[in-house]
């Protein structure tokens, strides 16, 4: 095997693989190195290995769900969107289709048709594929990158792409591997934070509460300064704590608050948006239509069974009496909790249960329009080693492969 590429791909996940299969279709001689003993790990898992590809948002839609920095996507999605992605799936074998209108996924619901087909091209356009190969150090000469040094053996380039992904997930090979590469280069990478995972919660009442999904229900952050972060969507109840696709999405912007604050205070919205009149008038009503409930029986009108004798238990004297018995302050209280539960959030499970990482090399040094470093030439990143992440629904996968595909188009 050759010593000497045009292109070294450091990561075989899916920016890293679309990176190498675009350089290689522009008649690059390409070596795509992993460390792992198979490529893609985390793909394989990913959207619990139904592989949620992209969505059907428009580029501008899809930028903004990545707040301030999601500009930096533009001229990466400008030439390769969700668009570009399903056309280029379709050219190498695999069909598509979004059977919600919204989220995107190979038909057959596996990432193993996913892999296998970017296998295949790859094996097609000559790209030379080496595994357990752990990648130690980047080699330069004159402000240019010549290479890397691997734990066995030395590769050499003008040009070395840095895909190693983010700190999610150790089982599937995340180490951080790239932020130490970078830096050795006088990169920057802002404080890294777990994201996209369950959250742990100081009240205990939750473990009685696991049995029932609530749909539609919202979260926002209860501290003045951070009013405005707010996330809906399904929650389900945890033995130590809540989960479900909205905490998933929340949790990137509660992670890094949990580490500033210790402790961070959310209100969240279990009646699918009512508010305390639409409540009061809702309680009412069941009254008149059975006048012998308990108040446990009329909050189960709202809630499940569980959550409604929880919340009852929390704000009430007696949850087995009827709505005229109980003191006014009491009831107040239940249909604020009813509108708006408090919950504090305590912590989190680390990395180890993140699937993406908050935070990544510091964007201003890299160039947006080549996803080359600013600060030492040849060098290139792409997807989750970057400063910038997604909520749930193909963002992320959709963020590797355009800045991937970018990434590999380089010129010389």
């Amino acid at each position: 095997m050759s010593k000497n590429y045009d292109l070294i791909v450091v990561g075989a996940g899916a920016a890293g693989m679309i990176a190498a299969i675009r350089a290689a279709r522009n008649g690059k001689k390409v070596l795509l190195l992993e460390k792992l003993s198979q490529i893609a790990a985390k793909l394989r898992a990913t959207g619990g290995g139904r592989c949620n590809l992209t969505n059907t948002l428009s580029n501008e839609e899809f930028m903004a769900k990545f707040g301030r920095d999601g500009r930096f996507m533009q001229d990466a999605l400008n030439r390769f969107n969700h668009k570009n992605l399903i056309e280029f799936f379709k050219e190498i074998g695999v069909e598509t289709h979004a059977p919600d209108g919204f989220r995107v996924f190979p038909t057959s619901h596996s990432s193993a048709t996913i892999i296998s087909a970017l296998q295949d091209e790859m094996q097609r356009v000559k790209i030379d594929v080496l595994c357990s190969q752990k990648v130690e150090k980047l080699l330069s000469e004159d402000n240019r990158v010549s290479g890397v040094q691997t734990s066995t053996d030395t590769f050499f380039s003008s040009n070395v792409i840095i895909a190693t992904g983010g700190l999610g997930y150790p089982v599937l090979g995340a180490e951080g591997d790239g932020y130490s590469l970078a830096h050795e280069l006088g990169h920057k990478t802002t404080e890294l934070h777990p994201a996209m995972m369950p959250l742990k919660t100081k009240e205990e009442w939750v473990g009685n509460c696991r049995a029932d999904t609530i749909a539609k229900a919202e979260l926002r952050v209860d501290i003045k300064k951070h009013k405005k972060l707010k996330a809906s969507g399904d929650l389900i109840f945890t033995k130590s704590g809540i989960r479900g696709p909205v905490v998933l999405d929340f949790a990137r912007e509660i992670t890094p608050l949990i580490s500033k604050y210790g402790e961070v205070p959310i209100l969240v919205n279990l009646t699918k948006g009512m508010n305390e009149e639409q409540i009061t008038k809702h309680l009412k009503d069941e009254v008149l239509k059975n006048p012998d409930a308990t108040m446990k029986e009329l909050v189960s009108t709202l809630l499940p069974e569980a959550l409604s004798l929880e919340l009852c238990k929390l704000t009430l004297p007696d949850p087995d009496a009827k709505l005229k018995s109980i003191p006014g302050l009491s009831r107040a209280k239940l249909i604020n909790y009813l509108a708006w539960t408090p919950l504090t959030v305590t912590g989190h499970d680390g990395f180890k249960m993140a699937m993406i990482t908050r935070g990544g090399i510091v964007l201003k040094e890299i160039d947006p329009k080549t996803m080359q470093s600013k600060i030492i030439d040849g060098l290139y990143f792409c997807g989750e080693v970057m400063n910038l992440d997604g909520p749930c629904g193909g963002y992320n996968l959709q963020w590797s492969f355009a800045s991937g595909h970018l990434a590999g188009s380089l010129k010389k």
